[in-house]
């Protein structure tokens, strides 16, 4: 006789044990519905088709985490509608960035040696390649891959506190070596990325 995964107490235990036959049952029961949900909030099926896959993703990877007393149905609907929002800020973020970033690059191009830019942007990618491991790791999530802290302190496992020194570290060994141009020279590099703050 098959398990009752209708049953949001049995889909839930099950999920959390890792029962691939129950995430099996999640997409089956919900994919569909909530492409349609999805859909509705972006007007753009490939973006919610996006959206419906990561939310999935993150439930499987999370799935220690899930509550049996809680309705999977409404935790998935609110989870689509938190990542469509999420990703409107970012797309958002990334187009006034955009701008600044070109606009703050003509400027550069204007004012600057730009044989002495190349030579710094060189000493700023040794500095970092250079960085103690940890610092260095840190550092590159915030700027290369524009996490915040707390997605970084979320990932790595660790405190809100470190990610905070071990950036300013890496920030500090920088500024050693090239002084006032840092932030230019970090700009140039990491530009389009959102940015740690110092």
């Amino acid at each position: 006789m098959g398990i009752d995964f209708s049953n949001n107490k049995t889909l839930v235990g099950h999920l959390k044990k890792g029962h691939e036959d129950a995430f099996a049952y999640l997409m089956d029961a919900y994919h569909k519905k909530l492409c349609v949900y999805a859909k509705s909030l972006c007007r753009d099926i490939y973006i919610a088709e996006d959206i419906v896959q990561n939310i999935f993703l993150n439930i499987w990877e999370k799935r220690r985490k899930l509550k049996e007393t809680h309705s999977i149905q409404s935790y998935l609907y609110q989870s689509v509608y938190n990542e469509f929002i999420n990703q409107h800020r970012k797309k958002t973020s990334l187009i006034t960035l955009e701008k600044e970033y070109i606009k703050t690059l003509n400027t550069i191009l204007e004012e600057e040696d730009t044989d002495e830019l190349t030579k710094l942007i060189t000493l700023v990618k040794q500095e970092i390649k250079e960085l103690p491991p940890k610092c260095k790791k840190i550092f590159i999530m915030g700027k290369q891959e524009g996490l915040t802290y707390a997605e970084i302190a979320e990932h790595l496992n660790i405190s809100f506190r470190t990610v905070e020194n071990q950036t300013s570290k890496a920030f500090a060994i920088i500024r050693e070596k090239v002084g006032d141009k840092m932030h230019t020279i970090l700009f140039l590099l990491f530009g389009m990325h959102r940015k740690l703050k110092v």
